[in-house]
Order: C-alpha cells, then structure tokens, then sequence
C-alpha cells in the first residue's frame, strides 16, 4: 500500500510539474541563425592583408588560406554584450594552425576564442589580463584533424566565459575583476567574427541565443 502512495504522489507531482517544465521551454529565447547559408548577409570580409578567398557554397562559408589572417566580421548592430551562446560548426582544410577563432563581445570589450593556435593544438581565449591564449589560465591542448566538422559553443555571462567543443567543455573562466581584450591582429573581428590563420577552413551554422538576465 505504501509504494502504491509513494507511486501515486509522484505520479501526481509529475503532472504538476511537467507543464511548468513546458511553460519554461516555451519561453525560453530561441536561437537565431546569422547566416542565411546562401550569401555573406550582413557579414563583412576584413582585409586583414594577404587574404584568401571568402565564398559561399552549399551552406558552407569557405575561407581560403591567406599569409596571414583571413576571415569574415557580423557587422549588424543587433549584438548582446553578455548573456548569450554562440554555437558554430567549422572545419580546417589546409593548414597547421586556428581555423575558426571567434571573436565575440564581452560587456564593453571583446575576446577571442582559439581552437588549435600557436602550431594547431593551443586551445584557450585572448586575452586575459594582458594574457593570450597561450600562457594564461585558459590554456588547454587539443590535436585538430583536417577535413573533420568540429562542434563549437560559447557562452558569455557576467562572470563567466565558457566554451565547448565538440560538447566538452574546454574554458571555464572566472572573468570578474579581470581585463578582458583581444590581440591586436583581430580588432576588424569586432564586434563579432570569425578569422583562420595561415590555414584554410569552412564555417556553417552559425547561431546566436540570448539568454536570461538572471544567468550567473
């Protein structure tokens, strides 16, 4: 008789609980795409100097390999500074170094976000306290194969800044009290971009979602 109680109880909870659960993700803001998979709406290509080839081909956003940096800039003033994920899928074609770093609003600044720098395997944001990816407390390793779809997330709050690969988490920072900036060679990424060094590289399904304000 108890667990047929227990059961009951639960049973009756769950039916309580469930529309609320609904209701939540109901509301809950939705992620937009930025691009349309067609065209570089509302994209810009930064001359960095020494480019590759930006183009757009079946979904995929093409970055050739340049002598330096070459990459692609969301120009539309319709950005959150915080509180928000962004999620994009990207490739490394050629190359031996990042392919798809990120760089994205944080308050009034920005930083970035580096799968595979420093020779392709540095994974880590820029900067921290004056500190690139490279050497500060960010810094993590991973091998990137060639030719192989890698899943990214962010998500800035204002205490953290977090990011995925793949669905582990790799950064996981404490930003508060701290300067956050990005390396000179990135400020045509501003406000939102993506940029590959001396590699080639593909992007697609790029999507932002905002957040809740209560987020930690």
């Amino acid at each position: 008789m108890r667990s047929c109680v227990s059961f009951c109880g639960l049973f009756l909870i769950g039916l309580l609980v469930l529309p609320t659960l609904a209701d939540e993700a109901k509301n809950a803001p939705q992620a937009k795409s930025l691009f349309d998979g067609k065209t570089l709406e509302h994209f810009e290509v930064p001359q960095f100097g020494g480019d590759g080839e930006v183009a757009v081909k079946d979904g995929v956003i093409t970055m050739g390999q340049g002598v330096m940096l070459t990459g692609i800039t969301y120009k539309k003033d319709d950005l959150p500074k915080t509180n928000y994920e962004l999620t994009w899928e990207a490739k490394r074609t050629m190359g031996i170094d990042f392919f798809a770093a990120a760089t994205f609003p944080v308050g009034d600044s920005h930083c970035s976000f580096i799968p595979g720098g420093w020779g392709g395997a540095v994974v880590g944001l820029s900067n921290i306290d004056g500190e690139d990816a490279s050497e500060n407390e960010t810094t993590k390793y991973l091998a990137f194969k060639d030719d192989q779809w890698y899943q990214f997330k962010l998500r800035v709050t204002p205490k953290k800044i977090e990011a995925w690969i793949d669905g582990k988490q790799m950064v996981d920072a404490n930003i508060e009290g701290k300067k956050i900036a990005t390396r000179n060679e990135v400020d045509l990424s501003h406000p939102l971009g993506f940029a590959a060094w001396q590699s080639g590289a593909e992007i697609r399904k790029i999507e932002l979602r905002e957040l809740g304000n209560d987020k930690k």
